[in-house]
Protein backbone atom coordinates (compact mmCIF):
# COMPACT_ATOMS: atom_id res chain seq x y z
CA UNK A 1 0.00 0.00 0.00
CA UNK A 2 2.98 2.57 0.73
CA UNK A 3 4.34 1.74 -2.70
CA UNK A 4 1.11 2.04 -4.38
CA UNK A 5 0.43 -1.16 -5.77
CA UNK A 6 -2.47 -2.08 -3.50
CA UNK A 7 -5.21 0.67 -1.99
CA UNK A 8 -6.12 0.64 1.24
CA UNK A 9 -9.74 1.49 2.96
CA UNK A 10 -10.14 1.65 6.18
CA UNK A 11 -13.72 0.60 7.68
CA UNK A 12 -13.63 1.47 11.88
CA UNK A 13 -11.22 -1.13 13.00
CA UNK A 14 -11.01 -3.10 10.22
CA UNK A 15 -9.18 -2.29 6.61
CA UNK A 16 -9.49 -3.31 3.10
CA UNK A 17 -7.20 -3.93 0.51
CA UNK A 18 -7.58 -4.16 -3.20
CA UNK A 19 -5.50 -3.84 -6.39
CA UNK A 20 -4.89 -0.25 -7.81
CA UNK A 21 -7.23 -0.31 -11.15
CA UNK A 22 -5.98 3.15 -12.21
CA UNK A 23 -2.56 1.30 -12.72
CA UNK A 24 -4.43 -1.37 -15.06
CA UNK A 25 -4.53 -0.97 -18.73
CA UNK A 26 -7.67 0.38 -20.14
CA UNK A 27 -10.20 -1.74 -22.49
CA UNK A 28 -11.17 -0.76 -25.41
CA UNK A 29 -14.48 -0.51 -26.77
CA UNK A 30 -14.16 -3.95 -28.93
CA UNK A 31 -12.32 -5.68 -26.68
CA UNK A 32 -15.17 -4.87 -24.58
CA UNK A 33 -17.71 -5.88 -26.76
CA UNK A 34 -15.68 -9.27 -27.54
CA UNK A 35 -15.34 -9.98 -23.75
CA UNK A 36 -19.50 -9.01 -23.77
CA UNK A 37 -20.02 -11.69 -26.73
CA UNK A 38 -17.84 -14.48 -24.83
CA UNK A 39 -19.55 -14.07 -21.85
CA UNK A 40 -23.00 -14.58 -23.56
CA UNK A 41 -21.87 -17.68 -25.12
CA UNK A 42 -20.42 -18.88 -22.10
CA UNK A 43 -23.48 -18.42 -20.23
CA UNK A 44 -25.78 -19.74 -22.85
CA UNK A 45 -23.45 -22.16 -22.24
CA UNK A 46 -23.70 -23.04 -18.92
CA UNK A 47 -27.28 -23.06 -19.20
CA UNK A 48 -27.42 -25.70 -21.63
CA UNK A 49 -25.02 -27.94 -19.46
CA UNK A 50 -27.18 -27.01 -16.05
CA UNK A 51 -30.96 -27.81 -18.45
CA UNK A 52 -28.61 -31.08 -19.67
CA UNK A 53 -27.35 -32.23 -16.11
CA UNK A 54 -30.95 -31.99 -14.54
CA UNK A 55 -32.17 -34.08 -17.20
CA UNK A 56 -29.52 -36.47 -16.60
CA UNK A 57 -30.23 -36.51 -12.81
CA UNK A 58 -34.27 -36.56 -12.98
CA UNK A 59 -33.83 -39.67 -15.48
CA UNK A 60 -31.39 -41.03 -12.90
CA UNK A 61 -33.70 -40.85 -10.60
CA UNK A 62 -36.65 -42.86 -12.56
CA UNK A 63 -33.76 -45.82 -13.27
CA UNK A 64 -32.98 -45.49 -9.45
CA UNK A 65 -36.50 -46.12 -8.48
CA UNK A 66 -36.93 -48.64 -10.47
CA UNK A 67 -36.44 -52.02 -10.43
CA UNK A 68 -33.70 -53.97 -11.64
CA UNK A 69 -33.94 -56.96 -13.89
CA UNK A 70 -33.77 -59.44 -10.60
CA UNK A 71 -36.20 -57.95 -8.82
CA UNK A 72 -38.59 -58.06 -11.53
CA UNK A 73 -37.76 -61.79 -12.25
CA UNK A 74 -38.83 -62.35 -8.46
CA UNK A 75 -41.55 -60.71 -9.15
CA UNK A 76 -42.69 -62.22 -12.05
CA UNK A 77 -42.42 -65.29 -10.41
CA UNK A 78 -44.27 -64.27 -7.12
CA UNK A 79 -47.47 -63.13 -9.36
CA UNK A 80 -47.02 -66.84 -11.12
CA UNK A 81 -47.32 -68.51 -7.78
CA UNK A 82 -50.39 -66.62 -6.90
CA UNK A 83 -51.65 -67.26 -10.12
CA UNK A 84 -51.13 -70.87 -9.66
CA UNK A 85 -53.01 -70.66 -6.48
CA UNK A 86 -56.33 -68.97 -7.51
CA UNK A 87 -56.14 -71.25 -10.37
CA UNK A 88 -56.11 -74.39 -8.30
CA UNK A 89 -58.33 -72.82 -5.38
CA UNK A 90 -61.22 -71.65 -8.48
CA UNK A 91 -60.63 -75.39 -9.98
CA UNK A 92 -61.77 -77.08 -6.25
CA UNK A 93 -64.67 -74.41 -6.55
CA UNK A 94 -65.64 -75.69 -9.68
CA UNK A 95 -65.51 -78.83 -9.05
CA UNK A 96 -67.13 -79.02 -6.07
CA UNK A 97 -70.31 -80.89 -5.80
CA UNK A 98 -71.69 -78.85 -2.70
CA UNK A 99 -73.25 -76.31 -4.51
CA UNK A 100 -75.84 -73.79 -3.49
CA UNK A 101 -78.73 -74.59 -5.99
CA UNK A 102 -80.95 -71.44 -7.36
CA UNK A 103 -84.57 -72.62 -5.10
CA UNK A 104 -82.16 -72.59 -2.08
CA UNK A 105 -80.89 -69.63 -2.44
CA UNK A 106 -83.81 -68.14 -3.37
CA UNK A 107 -85.59 -69.80 -0.56
CA UNK A 108 -82.78 -67.79 1.93
CA UNK A 109 -83.46 -64.89 0.47
CA UNK A 110 -86.96 -64.98 0.60
CA UNK A 111 -86.60 -65.75 4.80
CA UNK A 112 -83.90 -62.68 4.83
CA UNK A 113 -86.47 -60.35 3.56
CA UNK A 114 -89.37 -61.80 5.62
CA UNK A 115 -87.35 -61.53 8.91
CA UNK A 116 -85.89 -58.26 8.24
CA UNK A 117 -89.69 -56.81 7.33
CA UNK A 118 -90.67 -58.48 10.38
CA UNK A 119 -88.05 -56.68 11.94
CA UNK A 120 -88.72 -53.55 11.30
CA UNK A 121 -92.41 -53.96 12.27
CA UNK A 122 -91.73 -54.88 15.73
CA UNK A 123 -88.94 -52.12 16.16
CA UNK A 124 -91.34 -49.28 15.05
CA UNK A 125 -94.24 -51.01 17.16
CA UNK A 126 -91.85 -51.01 20.37
CA UNK A 127 -90.56 -47.29 19.18
CA UNK A 128 -94.45 -46.31 19.52
CA UNK A 129 -94.84 -47.85 22.35
CA UNK A 130 -92.21 -46.08 24.14
CA UNK A 131 -92.69 -42.78 22.47
CA UNK A 132 -96.25 -43.19 24.29
CA UNK A 133 -94.80 -43.98 27.67
CA UNK A 134 -92.48 -41.22 27.36
CA UNK A 135 -94.80 -38.45 26.76
CA UNK A 136 -95.57 -38.77 30.43
CA UNK A 137 -92.04 -39.91 31.78
CA UNK A 138 -90.46 -36.86 33.56
CA UNK A 139 -87.34 -37.42 32.78
CA UNK A 140 -85.04 -38.17 29.74
CA UNK A 141 -85.68 -41.32 26.77
CA UNK A 142 -82.21 -42.23 27.77
CA UNK A 143 -82.67 -42.39 31.79
CA UNK A 144 -86.02 -44.25 31.11
CA UNK A 145 -83.71 -47.15 29.17
CA UNK A 146 -80.78 -47.29 31.62
CA UNK A 147 -83.74 -47.67 34.42
CA UNK A 148 -85.58 -50.17 32.74
CA UNK A 149 -82.86 -51.72 30.82
CA UNK A 150 -83.75 -51.72 27.43
CA UNK A 151 -80.59 -52.04 24.56
CA UNK A 152 -81.45 -50.40 21.22
CA UNK A 153 -79.78 -51.05 18.04
CA UNK A 154 -77.95 -48.05 17.80
CA UNK A 155 -76.32 -49.00 20.96
CA UNK A 156 -74.74 -51.74 19.54
CA UNK A 157 -74.21 -50.31 16.05
CA UNK A 158 -76.70 -52.69 14.43
CA UNK A 159 -78.76 -51.53 11.40
CA UNK A 160 -81.13 -53.08 9.48
CA UNK A 161 -79.98 -54.39 6.04
CA UNK A 162 -81.23 -52.07 2.93
CA UNK A 163 -84.57 -53.40 1.36
CA UNK A 164 -84.27 -55.05 -2.14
Amino acid sequence: AQQGRVREKAYGKQKIYFADQEQLPAASDAELRGLDGEITALSSKVQALQQSCRQMEAELKDLNSSMTTPEIAGEIEDLRKDCASYTEKLERIKSATNHVTPEEKEKVCSEQKLYCREWRRRKRMATELLEAILEGYPKSKKQFFEEVGIETDEDHNVTLPAAV
